[in-house]
């Protein structure tokens, strides 16, 4: 008995999403307006405002420059970390080696 409330449960839930989704779907397709001659005017290519628009090819370089010198700088401070973890090991076998040796 419990497995068929569950279903008509599941049913309803299943139901009312569909009506949902159903109406958002109006809604999104009735809200559609072509745009006007003055929304169109903004949106078209000004030969003006040209000058000022960055290129693709520039802005893929700096991208690339930027990249390649974030991977140096952080190979930089790794390596760094790397040389000071030797160089203390080093002491501290130099330190033993003496106190071991006096």
């Amino acid at each position: 008995m419990a497995f068929l409330n569950k279903t008509t449960m599941f049913s309803r839930f299943q139901s009312n999403i569909e009506k949902t989704e159903n109406q958002f779907a109006f809604a999104r397709r009735s809200m559609h307006i072509e745009p006007g001659a003055r929304e169109k005017a903004l949106l078209k290519e000004d030969p003006a405002l040209k000058w000022f628009k960055s290129h693709k090819k520039s802005v893929w370089r700096l991208k690339r420059i930027g990249d390649v010198l974030t991977i140096v700088v952080v190979a930089g401070c790794c390596y760094e970390i790397y040389v000071k973890a030797v160089m203390r090991e080093e002491d501290r076998k130099q330190a033993r080696a003496t106190s071991e040796g006096a």
